[in-house]
């Protein structure tokens, strides 16, 4: 934390009996996170900031308070591990982000760590020690809002990070995510080189606890679900429409170019063709995040002669989108056509669906079970760093925990009685009683 923030869990807690030692310890460090990162509205972590830093040097403090083991990777994420497990060859990973988007809610990401977390502390409080060696890991840069691609630190710590995707720009000072990197401490020889920050061979499992960023659990009424799979996405921070600027009431209809009434014609049809594919049985989901003409010179009455705007497409199958991908490019050409105006795309930033290893997805059921809940299952809408483990061929496992208010804002509403609710089933996949 900063220095003029004061720590309430750099010794360890023991509350009442009316409050759980778990939920007085999570409480405590989300009031803490939340307030050193604090911006006009919600959180702002940005991912390889100063501030990100703090977040995981305040978490190893807490950790080391409890005992536990506590080392950084090449890539600048923090590893927490019991004391018998330090050296383990091989072991599973439980973990999740701590950065944020910009204004963004205090428990996207940060609560999978904090889970983790409280799992290590249980066992350490109850002197167990789990046959199946087990570390946390506290994740750097899984925002794409930051820098446009997604899943930077999951992607460098496998080695997976692409040249273009090292080379992109920071949304405020330009600078690009190697040298964001680089400043943090980050081993920005072996990411350019595309090396492994871990031997991903020795990790047995990854399993990430994250808030539903949807509202099934919340309709549900239900406190916690296991993920089954992740949507993969195609996405462009920036497509322009090109048209020819004009007064707004001297050029007729006819002789307009007009790229805002472009873009709307394509995010109309673009609709119709989402509502299609679910029509068919498809899994879908568009959005346009910002819409933009140029404010120097946008006025009321003058026809822009450009607009920009950024795409987002996801789906749980890859068919579907291909299928959109080819749908897009036909579409901009024939409105561009129609409408007389030219469409210019940013290079495209993806990312697979990933499926949650059907062996852990049950492992995670029966301790679901187990823990006294009704077994739920759900896909996963949102990307997570849990996808880019599970297509490097790392059995991976997802647990969703309920949140009010959606997510990517400052309205996130997690009652931290459903995360230990949620941490209760990664316990009990990993053998740590309740």
């Amino acid at each position: 934390m900063s220095a003029r923030a004061r720590s309430t869990v750099d010794m360890p807690i023991h509350a009442s009996a009316a409050v759980s030692w778990e939920t007085a310890y999570a409480e405590a460090l989300f009031a803490d996170i939340g307030r050193d990162s604090a911006d006009a509205a919600g959180v702002s972590r940005p991912a390889y900031s100063d501030i990100e830093s703090r977040t995981i040097a305040y978490l190893a403090r807490c950790a080391e308070a409890e005992g536990l083991v506590t080392e950084y990777d090449p890539g600048r994420n923090l590893i927490i591990s019991l004391p018998e497990h330090r050296n383990a060859d091989r072991y599973v990973l439980l973990g999740s982000h701590v950065d944020s988007v910009p204004q963004g809610g205090n428990f996207d990401g940060l609560s999978g760590v904090i889970a983790g977390l409280i799992c290590l502390v249980r066992a350490r409080r109850q002197n167990v020690v789990p046959a199946v060696p087990v570390k946390v890991i506290a994740l750097r840069g899984e925002e794409s809002s930051w820098f446009g691609p997604c899943y930077a630190g999951s992607k460098a710590l496998l080695g997976q990070l692409e040249a273009g995707e090292a080379a992109a720009r920071h949304r405020g000072d330009g600078r690009t995510l190697l040298e964001h990197m680089a400043s943090v401490g980050v081993d920005t020889a072996k990411v350019a080189r595309r090396e492994p920050l871990i031997d991903p061979r020795r990790i047995l499992t990854y399993l990430e606890l994250h808030i539903e960023q949807g509202p099934l659990l919340v309709e549900s009424g239900l406190p916690a679900a296991v993920v089954t799979g992740i949507r993969g996405n195609f996405r462009h921070r920036r497509i322009a429409c090109i048209g020819e600027a004009g007064h707004s009431g001297a050029v007729p209809r006819a002789f307009r170019h007009d790229p805002v009434l472009a873009m709307a014609s394509l995010l109309n049809d673009l609709d119709r063709h989402w509502i299609d594919v679910l029509d068919h049985g498809g899994d879908l989901a568009v959005t346009v995040g910002t819409v933009a003409t140029d404010p120097e010179v946008s006025v009321l009455s003058r026809i822009p002669d450009r607009v920009e705007f950024s795409l987002d497409v996801r789906s749980q199958d890859v068919g579907v989108l291909d299928d959109t991908r080819d749908w897009l490019e036909q579409a901009l050409s024939d409105v561009g056509r129609s409408r007389q105006v030219v469409f210019e795309l940013d290079r495209e930033l993806s990312t697979a669906p990933a499926l949650c290893a059907p062996e852990v997805v049950a492992g995670l059921s029966a301790a679901q079970l187990r823990a006294g809940q009704a077994v739920f299952t759900m896909a996963s809408g949102g990307g997570h760093d849990a996808a880019v483990f599970a297509n490097a061929g790392i059995p991976t496992g997802m647990v969703f925990v309920r949140n009010v208010g959606g997510s990517h804002n400052p309205n996130e509403q997690m009652d931290v009685a459903d995360l230990i609710a949620g941490t209760d089933i990664l316990c009990g996949y990993i053998g740590v009683p309740a």
